[in-house]
């Protein structure tokens, strides 16, 4: 078996070799990571295991505090902030288990957006296809685990920004319940949306990242059967603008879940989503929250290029009134109560991630309106789970041309049976 060393160089001389060109990375850990590397191998030759995590190449995205750096947050703006005095703590937390981390990914301006560009450190390419878009705001790290380039990568998801890189670049990513991995040392977007997760090439490393970045023992996923289990298929607003190739991988996942015993059944869900959508119709969470995170820029003028994607709608949100803040949350707990007793007769609920395969990168800054139409589908079915404070897992779907992913949605709190759940499916279409 390779030694820790010998894949980190191996990754490493494969970044060296696109140096010039490179997106994907914003910063490369080299010297630290042969380090932690040659420890993990000194480790094994005793012996010794700090657990499933060591050893393996993690890189995380550019909002987490690493001590002594500035975190940029993808932004011209943080360049000259002051450096962080102290790790993140979930970056702390994956050290101690013996992660090598090689290096800091690419991500949109301050996490917004969903489409993976970024204007001011390049827009990665999508790991199947580099003329097409990486999703985002997580684009960096889809893409790495889809190249190769680490085993794990570290994101956040305030809206979907795990599980959209994670559908089109076809690799598996997970977002916790909210308040399971703590946000400390994190760039925030939404303090009530984000949350912090893993993707990574298959369910058992996402787990096992999500145990140590929650502070738990690490054990693997005991199985479960899917003979009875109950699958909801949330049918309506969320299936609408289906891509063909999208809808048929997904009618053909949910046939083999069905064969191995699973009873899927429809649930509607439409009238939730519209009570929703009404409550957030003159402002998202997400946005009004961003906007008090960068009110003093936003209020005095940006001293550097911002992309209009972002400051746009964080200036919109921040001429909103307060009262408008206040309703939109106080709906919003009544809603993700009502929805935990609407998910209370299924398992998990099961949808397409993203209802579209990633479009090209130059269609995306071409035409306005296809951005702006685009963006809001891969946000559409996504950002539900961090809306009604739930946790979500996306799959790859197999034998697709452009990858696209299988989204399944658990109930709050549900996270490590979510997570057994997605390792049976997994295995069950992997075969």
């Amino acid at each position: 078996m390779k030694s820790a060393r010998d894949h980190l160089e191996t990754i490493l001389v494969r970044l060296a070799a696109r140096a010039g060109e490179e997106r994907v990375f914003v910063k490369l850990y080299a010297q630290a990571a042969r380090a932690a590397a040659d420890a993990s191998d000194a480790r094994k030759r005793a012996g010794v295991t700090l657990g499933p995590l060591d050893g393996t190449i993690v890189s995380i995205k550019d909002l987490f505090d690493v001590a002594g750096e500035t975190t940029t947050a993808g932004s011209l703006m943080l360049k000259t902030a002051t450096p962080a005095l102290r790790d993140a703590t979930i970056i702390g937390r994956l050290r101690q288990a013996g992660a090598v981390i090689v290096g800091k990914t690419n991500m949109t301006e301050f996490a917004f957006t969903a489409i993976g560009d970024n204007q001011h450190y390049g827009t990665p390419g999508n790991a199947a296809d580099a003329s097409r878009i990486a999703g985002g705001s997580s684009s960096g790290a889809g893409v790495s685990v889809g190249e190769g380039t680490s085993e794990i990568s570290i994101g956040s998801d305030t809206g979907g920004s795990i599980r959209i890189p994670a559908s089109l670049n076809g690799v598996v990513g997970f977002k916790p319940t909210a308040w399971r991995v703590p946000l400390t040392g994190a760039f925030p977007l939404s303090g009530t949306l984000d949350s912090i997760g893993p993707l990574a090439r298959t369910v058992a490393q996402c787990a096992a990242a999500d145990a140590v970045m929650a502070g738990e023992e690490a054990a693997a996923l005991t199985s479960i059967s899917l003979a009875g289990l109950r699958i909801g298929i949330p049918r309506g607003i969320l299936f609408e603008e289906t891509e063909g190739e999208v809808a048929t991988a997904f009618e053909q996942c949910l046939g083999e879940v069905e064969l191995a015993g699973a009873g899927v059944a429809d649930l509607s869900i439409d009238d939730l989503l519209g009570e929703m959508r009404a409550a957030t119709k003159r402002g998202s969470i997400a946005a009004m929250e961003g906007a008090e995170i960068h009110a003093d820029w936003l209020a005095t003028g940006a001293s550097v290029p911002v992309d209009p994607h972002v400051s746009g709608p964080l200036s919109r949100a921040a001429m909103l009134p307060t009262p408008v803040y206040i309703r939109a949350m106080r709906r919003r707990a009544a809603l993700a109560v009502a929805m935990d007793e609407r998910l209370a007769s299924v398992d998990v609920l099961a949808l397409p991630t993203t209802p579209v395969t990633a479009p090209t990168i130059v269609s995306m800054t071409d035409d306005a309106d296809l951005r702006d139409r685009t963006e809001g589908l891969l946000l559409r079915n996504t950002q539900v789970a961090n809306q009604f404070d739930l946790c979500a897992i996306s799959l790859p779907m197999p034998g697709m041309v452009r990858p696209a992913g299988l989204m399944l949605v658990a109930r709050n709190g549900r996270d490590r049976r979510l997570l057994r759940i997605a390792a049976e499916i997994e295995s069950l279409l992997g075969s």
